[in-house]
């Protein structure tokens, strides 16, 4: 602390000295160069800070629940996320707790939630970092992800929607996963056709109920008797509901 002051010392008095003991003229030529170098020196401090929050928004916090759900790999492989990814050593501690656990459903999670981030840290695309630090202040893991992305200038990567809510009241930025996956599903347009393998049958009569690629569920009108093959489906309507898309058509003949 000492050597400190003594620098503080020697940068702001020994100018304050000489400028004492100048002349007028001297005096004026002090002042500007005291401007100019002040004015350079608050640029490039504005410089930094703009670069290093530059860098903390190329920065993603993962959690756990993006981390088990496993689509962040195949996001990072496809270059959609681009920085680096950081994995706090909370998370990866609750991984191995979910992966000791004695509830078989648990065990499964963790130990996928394992095997996942080592496919990720073994993608050269998106660096992974296991970061030390810890949040001591916040009791659950949830806000514990947040506030450390809040100090680290970062975003969240998270399939939890709940986070989301956290993340909005901290102010932080929140990549969920699902929201990307519900905004790149297939557009299906009424009067468009499209072929579709009918599974099953459906509550009313003679319907049957096939399924996109992305899952959203399509219920043919006389689809029924075609259960187990595949036939062209015209478009006749869309419903958007709280859980997600129903389309609705009816079934054309074979494909």
């Amino acid at each position: 602390m000492g050597i400190w002051i003594f620098r503080v010392f020697v940068v702001l008095g020994c100018p304050a000295v000489v400028y004492s003991q100048a002349s007028a003229p001297s005096k004026a030529v002090w002042v500007g160069a005291a401007l100019g170098l002040i004015i350079v020196a608050s640029e490039f401090l504005v410089a930094a800070v703009a670069a290093a929050r530059r860098r903390g928004a190329e920065v993603k916090v993962l959690d756990a629940s993006a981390i088990i759900d496993g689509r962040v790999v195949d996001v990072c492989e496809t270059r959609f996320l681009s920085g680096s990814l950081v994995v706090p050593r909370f998370v990866q501690a609750e991984l191995h707790r979910l992966a000791g656990s004695s509830d078989a459903m648990q065990r499964a999670r963790g130990r996928r939630g394992l095997d996942i981030l080592a496919r990720l840290q073994e993608n050269p695309e998106a660096p992974v970092r296991i970061v030390e630090k810890d949040v001591p202040d916040a009791s659950d893991l949830d806000t514990k992800v947040v506030r450390l992305a809040k100090g680290l200038g970062a975003k969240v990567v998270t399939t939890d929607f709940n986070l989301n809510k956290i993340a909005a009241l901290e102010g932080v930025v929140c990549l969920n996963i699902n929201d990307l996956g519900l905004a790149i599903k297939p557009v299906v347009l009424p009067g468009e056709s499209m072929p579709l393998f009918m599974m099953k049958e459906g509550k009313e009569r003679d319907q049957g109920i096939g399924y996109l690629d992305d899952g959203t569920m399509v219920v043919a009108e006389d689809g029924r008797r075609f259960i187990g093959k595949r036939v062209e489906v015209g478009v006749s309507s869309i419903l958007q509901t709280p859980a997600g898309r129903m389309v609705f058509g009816r079934a054309k003949g074979e494909k």
